[in-house]
């Protein structure tokens, strides 16, 4: 399993990295004005639904679903099921592509009712985001056949394929002089990566002998099986989203930038999430699903124990980092060109709130893998919807005293709402055993996360007079070197605290 999350983690890390890039070239051309708001709406409304639908609930229902089907029937079995879940999904994705685009006026009024004030700005949030949306159709394809690749232990592709959403927009933005405007260049790029992703998917599905073909719709007991999981976990998985949506619609009514200053914080992150929470989610769902086909409970339990360690070994630097130091994060990142000193002040102290909730969202995928492995979408849903009503409660409370920033701590503490029920009910069904080592663990790695925010802290400080004499380039230069001194310090830590055997047994394949 170690392997395959390096794999899935490796194309993630490529695919953030260049993501990075991407971002500082949005941030330099768009900066964070109503321009940057509009494409920003129109990126947000396809990946919800992507969210919602595709990467979210899809999975959770499918590749337990798949896995089943073909250990119960074998390969002719589950190419069938396949085949009709594939004419189903293209099906209803056309029909929603269809009505978006008819209705994307009432749409942009639904999710960005604050840019009625700006008629300009809303046009140009329809005109974008009737661009962008086909993207949906064709990333919950690709969805579907990385699904079906991952059961058979095939990461590569899927992992890799959100690599061409970023150097597609880099290269619609570098000629972005030839569109009406720098928002329609990133909107293009957008669309343009929806049709790289597909094919990069469909092509390996179809060396593999995988690739979905259409065939006539029948409801077995298999089909409708899928659509009783899918049910639950479309409404777990709309949990985050409300809150996304619910962001959207209050940052148009906040001051320009507020959307941006969400968007640039939520992407770094997402670093930790992607590249470490989804990574091992993705790798530990057919792994666990396997196990408990085979009736190895204890072992699917344990597969599920050495992913937490492993999340939270490579998630509490970020944690550490992001709330002591974001703000010098930010700037070496994405202060340059329009994107100012005093945007990147503003990213930066969301990017604080919404590491309050990082390790929640790194576990969570971990975390609920243990029902969906065993068809069970339905105990997240009650988290989930708990999660979503403490999140939303808190956003109105909040959103008026500290504006995005409140809105980004109001989703972190949805997140551990929605964490903490999760490995309760996980606890009750006997799912996880959470005896004297795992409490142990737990508490060694707040430790360490409390000695390497100190150390950060410090390192920043006392740094900072001889940084300001370097005559250029001294946001990068602190970053690089709190990034040294803290990957020595918690090294230090991880080691005296837990010792070479831990490891060593951590990384055993």
């Amino acid at each position: 399993m170690l392997g395959r999350i390096f794999t899935v983690g490796g194309y993630t890390l490529l695919s953030r990295l260049t993501g990075f890039a991407r971002d500082i070239m949005l941030a330099a051309i768009l900066g964070a004005g109503p321009l940057a708001d509009a494409f920003f709406v129109a990126l947000r409304l396809p990946n919800h639904f992507r969210a919602i639908f595709a990467e979210g609930a899809f999975n959770a229902a499918f590749i337990p679903a798949y896995t089943h089907v073909q250990g119960k029937g074998g390969a002719d079995a589950a190419r069938l099921f396949a085949d009709r879940i594939f004419t189903l999904l293209f099906s209803s994705q056309l029909v929603l592509l269809v009505v978006a685009w008819l209705f994307m006026p009432q749409a942009i009024s639904l999710l960005a009712p604050g840019f009625s004030d700006d008629p300009g700005q809303r046009e140009l949030a329809i005109e974008l985001t009737r661009i962008t949306f086909p993207y949906l159709l064709l990333i919950t394809l690709v969805t579907l056949y990385g699904g079906i690749l991952n059961v058979m232990h095939r990461f590569a592709s899927a992992a890799a394929a959100s690599i061409f959403l970023n150097l597609s927009m880099m290269m619609t933005l570098a000629l972005a002089a030839f569109f009406p405007t720098a928002g329609h260049a990133a909107a293009w790029g957008v669309l343009i990566s929806g049709f790289l992703q597909y094919f990069l998917l469909a092509g390996d599905a179809a060396r593999t002998g995988v690739l979905p073909r259409f065939a006539r719709i029948k409801f077995d007991e298999d089909v409708t099986g899928f659509f009783r999981t899918l049910g639950p976990a479309t409404v777990g998985s709309m949990g985050t989203q409300i809150a996304l949506f619910a962001d959207t619609i209050i940052a148009t009514f906040l001051a320009s930038g507020a959307l941006s200053a969400l968007y640039y914080a939520d992407r770094l992150n997402q670093l930790p999430i992607g590249v470490i929470g989804i990574a091992i989610g993705t790798v530990l769902l057919p792994d666990m699903a396997r196990r408990i086909s085979a009736n190895d409970h204890a072992g699917a339990m344990a597969a599920q124990r050495r992913a937490f360690d492993f999340t939270l070994l490579f998630s509490v630097p970020f944690v550490a980092a992001f709330l002591t130091v974001p703000d010098v994060i930010m700037r070496a990142m994405f202060a340059r060109g329009a994107f100012t000193k005093a945007d990147a002040a503003a990213a930066g102290a969301t990017l604080a709130a919404y590491a309050v909730g990082l390790i929640p969202f790194v576990l969570i995928r971990s975390a609920v893998a243990t029902f969906y492995a065993r068809k069970d979408t339905a105990t997240p849903v009650k988290s989930a919807l708990t999660g979503i009503a403490v999140n939303l409660a808190l956003k109105l409370a909040l959103v008026g005293s500290l504006a995005q920033i409140g809105l980004a701590l109001a989703t972190a503490v949805g997140q551990w709402v929605n964490l903490l029920l999760v490995v309760g009910f996980a606890i009750r069904r006997g799912f996880l055993d959470m005896d004297r080592a795992f409490v142990q663990s737990l508490a060694k790695f707040a430790v360490a996360g409390i000695v390497l925010a100190a150390a950060l802290w410090g390192a920043s400080r006392a740094s900072a007079h001889w940084i300001a004499t370097f005559p250029a380039a001294r946001d990068e230069i602190a970053l690089l070197l709190l990034v040294v001194v803290g990957a020595v310090v918690y090294a230090a830590l991880i080691g005296a605290l837990f010792g070479m055997r831990w490891l060593k047994a951590l990384v055993r394949p």
